[in-house]
């Protein structure tokens, strides 16, 4: 069943604001980052991102930069 062309062009918009990170930790700890995000129940993404501002937060590093070009 195809998707209405509506949710693509606001999936396409969602999607053009975001950025790409991708990861690949050994299978043991991709595993404990799994069951911990489970355990607080929180998505994966969300877990992730919150422990990278969590300890952004503790450096002192901006939670947000402007990229060149932005407005």
């Amino acid at each position: 069943m195809p998707i209405p062309e509506s949710k693509r062009r606001n999936n396409d918009a969602y999607n053009a604001k975001c950025d790409y990170i991708s990861l690949r930790p050994i299978k043991p700890v991709g595993a404990a980052i799994r069951a911990a995000a489970q355990a607080a129940g929180d998505s994966l993404q969300g877990y992730v991102i919150q422990a990278c501002q969590d300890r952004m937060r503790r450096e002192g590093q901006p939670l947000e930069v402007n990229a060149p070009g932005d407005k």
